[in-house]
């Protein structure tokens, strides 16, 4: 079977509390679609870990809009550390999570009338399109852009799910070999160096930066690719001379607190497999057969970008969409690269929180 990426599924975020986290971004970002809830041992990421497993509890969110979903974690088995200083924008990782909207100036609105932590001006990015920063409690930090596809139009909340992601990295063009090549966003919307206006209010944001936004030309196929929409990654490197980016989880464990991962819907995994070997993008965990994370199954791994910053992708075999009636879909048997119909996937929203 050849490689087929659907989408985004997740961008992983860990926390110091993942009810209180859960129950934010439900009310704020509409992330009220609740795919699974579980608690275990992270047996596999022992490379991330200290070479121990540790227990934790992880909740995937998603919102009917469309878009990525939230993996939200934390462990249960030690306290989650944050960072012993605050990121600046261009260390090495991920900075940022992209969230879509469907009127950008209105959120902008309305999470400053909530009393939201709003870092920036509404103002327009290179390209010409309206975006702000907000933080979320722990401090990790949300660009809020123009939605490039929508799944429902009619929800409770402007913002929808996951749009893309900000990756600080030491050398873009090093970069791209995964980003353009093998993940498939080739297209380059802007590459400019410059002082940003809309950065003005992040940290270091008014400090000189190479950035590049990159989608990808070819629409996505695959399962969930409907649901998960078109997205695009932003990389920044820090052209200022006096700075030393840092690695954001250096001295630090995957699943502290911070963006944890980025995570890709997959199918044919051996195919990635073999390529990500082939470019010199090795899978460091790989779950090889199937896993079971309570209530969704399949198998997962995740490979580093040249700075470090981990990549997830999860090849999906069960998936549930009514819980209550025992509906799950068998991934396996389907053509990997059609879409599921839009009236299934409409019945996740028999999963949403209250």
């Amino acid at each position: 079977m050849k490689k087929v990426i659907a989408g985004i599924q997740q961008i992983g975020i860990g926390n110091s509390d993942v009810n209180e986290a859960t129950e934010w971004y439900k009310n704020y970002f509409g992330m009220d679609i609740k795919v699974f809830e579980d608690s275990g041992t992270a047996d596999l990421m022992l490379p991330y870990t200290g070479g121990e497993p540790h227990d934790r509890t992880a909740i995937l969110t998603l919102n009917m809009r469309g878009g990525g979903g939230f993996e939200i974690w934390q462990y249960t088995s030690r306290e989650p550390v944050a960072a012993d200083s605050e990121l600046q924008i261009g260390d090495l990782g991920i900075n940022c999570c992209k969230i879509k909207s469907y009127d950008v100036a209105k959120s902008y609105e309305q999470f400053t009338a909530a009393g939201l932590k709003v870092l920036t001006p509404l103002k327009e990015n290179p390209s010409g399109d309206l975006n702000f920063f907000v933080e979320d409690l722990n401090g990790n930090i949300f660009n809020v852009v123009k939605g490039l596809g929508w799944f429902k139009t009619k929800e409770r909340r402007l913002t929808g799910g996951v749009s893309g992601a900000i990756i600080g990295s030491s050398d873009i063009d090093k970069a791209r070999t995964l980003y353009s090549d093998i993940l498939g966003y080739d297209e380059v919307v802007y590459d400019e160096t410059d002082i940003f206006e809309d950065m003005n209010g992040l940290p270091s944001g008014q400090t000189k930066f190479r950035r590049v936004l990159l989608r990808h030309s070819q629409p996505r196929k695959g399962g969930f690719s409907q649901m998960l929409g078109p997205t695009e990654i932003e990389l920044v490197q820090s052209e200022d001379g006096r700075r030393n980016p840092k690695k954001i989880f250096e001295d630090r464990y995957w699943g502290d607190i911070g963006f944890i991962h980025l995570c890709f819907d997959v199918q044919g995994m051996d195919a990635l497999k073999r390529e990500c070997v082939a470019k010199g993008f090795p899978f460091t965990v790989d779950s090889a057969e199937s896993f079971d994370m309570g209530e969704a199954a399949g198998r997962f791994t995740y490979i580093e970008d040249p700075d470090g910053t981990l990549i997830e992708f999860v090849e999906t075999h069960k998936v549930p969409i009514m819980k209550k009636l025992g509906w799950f879909i068998d991934m396996t048997k389907r053509d990997p690269e059609k879409n599921l119909p839009n009236w299934v996937i409409s019945g996740l929203t028999f999963n949403r929180m209250k």
